[in-house]
């Protein structure tokens, strides 16, 4: 292990880990539930895992989670799938979201700033965030909305968003959305599942600088979905409402100011929302998650782990077609500022984001580990440009970030910034390893497993790895874990997606190293695994490495296991402007690839690609292409209305038939 590895890049002080919420939870549990008061994060983690069931007690009650009626036990069945959370109990999530509302001392306080490419900054008050979902939700009654039914958003990342997705859980209702820079296809594909009775629709949205119109889109979402008993119009581009489609303004604005939302009293499994997964190949998987369920997970992962409060502003990067939006409007239950921003990430430069977080006042910074390598590349400069003083954590997920983005953000935001690179799924709605306040932080490395999560890395047969990769796989339940899958009713496409390699235990599809110190490296999807010679290998190692070249803008590697018995193992590569793919270029990336790897890494053919395949959640695109270089049909092969750009994999298809 190299010496940067031993040697922490960022420590907390005293100070910090003092003042730490996750400091104050585990002294207050020592006293009332049995935890160890001493030994730091290691042992409350340890704690969490042997104890489980106290720990989500002593959770819940740490942030005066209000349930209804009891609970008769916290895991009445552990099994996997199929684990029963707190039964007997009722609660609601938007109650809790929006409890900061009922202090009087912060009602006309920021629940929500919004900001869009004008960089104008728009507040909405606690107060004005209830009064809102009060309407709203009464409206929902009005149109026969009950518990269980579907309401869904085609919705950009702006206020209306956040309280149409609360008024719908304070009905008891389930939210499910998607960015309107979905494709009509696309939106199908994932709101034909769940069939909505009501959708909240946008005229268009702005995007790089551009007005996007989606008024065609929108019309043919309402021809689509025969069970829409509703769908009210947002004219974020100014347009009139069409014909039999309800005015927002006229659902939120005729409210009482001081109106309460009436909440549904649900059940702890009463389902919140369904998120679905990219869905490369076929359909996407319509994940459904419960209220209680979200609400303890996220009180631990943004309350504990990630340290908000009220004296917080959360910004992360998203769209509301990501988990990480529901992630954020969850800030909410903190009682912190949540920003959102509605807009191009880069728009008008690469800087962007960082403009945001100094002009909204963030403490919380979360974006890509690709936007962060973007920023160190197009030599932006953060902190030297931009107050960023009131940042103390900047955040990164959707890829691993690699060593070289946790020294570019110390050096150029701040040598005292806590970095936290994240790794979790849309599957949990959550993360599974990340932030911990009172760790340090190593470079290339993840600081630790999360609270009441038995992360560990396993080898074929089930046994436990250190210092050495294995699966990703987590040994005990999760309260946000999915209840089920849409249209799964015997739960087979559930089993299949994360309990076949291991009966009972949960296999996430990712590659990862557990430390001798504790932390996590992840090593990229295992489902797309090379496996050169017998020695897995995870496909992030070979990304980190040859994006640090300035030729190379992004690349793509695939592993092959041929008829004949060969492996071939070709890398993509998509150039930076002006960049030329030539011998000596070719020679840079093989002696990259062989001094900071192995041999073994080294591909057997480097190819220039016109660009490289992501989901409309800007993950990169690897089982697909795969597929069709061993042959598959295209329209087998890809689900287009899951892709960025379906046009690229006709490039790929033609690599396959050239190889045949």
């Amino acid at each position: 292990m190299s010496a940067e590895h031993t040697v922490p890049l960022w420590q907390p002080s005293p100070e910090r880990i003092a003042a730490a919420q996750i400091t104050r939870f585990q002294a207050w549990a020592a006293e009332h539930h049995g935890a160890p008061a001493d030994g730091g994060y290691p042992a409350l983690h340890q704690w969490s895992v042997a104890e489980l069931d106290t720990f989500w007690q002593a959770l819940a009650e740490w942030f005066d989670v209000r349930f209804t009626t009891p609970y008769d036990a916290v895991v009445a069945d552990r099994s996997m799938p199929g684990a029963r959370w707190f039964p007997g109990a009722t609660l609601n999530y938007a109650e809790h979201a929006l409890r900061s509302a009922d202090d009087p001392m912060r009602a006309q306080e920021a629940a929500l700033l919004h900001v869009d490419e004008t960089e104008e900054i728009t507040p909405v008050s606690w107060a004005e965030l209830r009064a809102q979902v009060a309407a709203l939700s009464a409206e929902l009654r009005r149109l026969g909305v009950r518990p269980g039914d579907r309401v869904g958003g085609y919705l950009p990342n702006i206020p209306h968003a956040a309280v149409a997705l609360l008024a719908t859980a304070a009905v008891g209702a389930v939210w499910t959305s998607c960015a309107p820079d979905f494709g009509a296809r696309s939106v199908l594909d994932r709101f034909q599942q769940i069939e909505p009775v009501v959708l909240f629709t946008v005229d268009g949205y702005r995007y790089g600088g551009k007005e996007h119109d989606r008024t065609a889109v929108v019309a043919e979402l309402r021809d689509e979905l025969p069970t829409l008993r509703a769908v009210v119009h947002i004219p974020l581009l100014g347009t009139e409402a069409p014909a039999e489609a309800l005015d927002w303004a006229d659902l939120v604005t005729a409210g009482d100011p001081d109106a309460v939302p009436v909440y549904e009293q649900v059940p702890f499994d009463h389902p919140l929302w369904v998120l679905y997964s990219s869905g490369t190949t076929g359909l996407p998987k319509a994940i459904v998650q419960s209220q209680g369920g979200i609400l303890l997970e996220h009180l631990k992962q943004l309350g504990l782990h990630c340290d908000l409060g009220p004296l917080d502003r959360f910004f992360w990067y998203t769209s509301t077609g990501w988990m990480m939006w529901n992630f954020l409007v969850s800030g909410l239950l903190t009682g912190t500022t949540v920003v959102l921003y509605d807009g191009s990430p880069g728009y008008p430069d690469t800087g962007a984001q960082w403009r945001i977080a100094d002009r909204t006042g963030a403490t919380l910074f979360g974006t890509s580990a690709a936007y962060v390598m973007a920023c160190a590349k197009a030599d932006v400069h953060p902190g030297r440009d931009h107050d960023l003083s009131r940042v103390q954590c900047v955040a990164t997920t959707g890829s691993p970030l690699p060593p070289d983005g946790f020294r570019w953000l110390h050096d150029e935001v701040r040598d005292d910034l806590w970095i936290a690179s994240v790794s979790g799924g849309t599957d949990v709605c959550s993360c599974f390893a990340g932030a911990v306040p009172t760790l340090p932080v190593h470079i290339g490395e993840l600081q630790a497993p999360c609270l009441g999560t038995d992360l560990q890395a396993w080898d074929p047969e089930g046994r436990p790895l250190v210092d050495e990769v294995g699966e990703l796989v987590v040994t005990n339940p999760m309260p946000s874990m999915p209840l089920h899958f849409w249209n799964d009713p015997d739960g087979t496409r559930y089993r299949e997606s994360y309990f076949d390699t291991y009966p009972g235990v949960w296999r996430h599809g990712d590659w990862i190293t557990l430390t001798a110190h504790g932390s996590v490296v992840i090593h990229g999807r295992s489902d797309s695994t090379l496996n050169r010679q017998g020695v897995r290998m995870g496909s992030a190692d070979i990304y980190e490495a040859v994006e640090r070249l300035p030729e190379i803008r992004e690349a793509l590697v695939i592993g092959l296991e041929e008829p004949e018995g060969g492996y071939w193992m070709p890398l993509f590569v998509h150039l930076a402007e002006g960049a030329v793919l030539d011998d000596d270029l070719r020679d840079r990336i093989r002696r990259t690839i062989r001094a900071e790897l192995s041999p073994r890494h080294v591909p057997d053919e480097i190819i220039e690609a016109p660009g490289i395949p992501h989901t409309l959640t800007g993950k990169r695109i690897e089982v697909p292409v795969k597929r069709l270089l061993q042959g598959a049909p295209l329209a087998k092969a890809v689900n287009a209305g899951s892709v960025d750009n379906l046009e690229l994999f006709h490039f790929y298809e033609r690599v396959a038939r050239e190889r045949r």
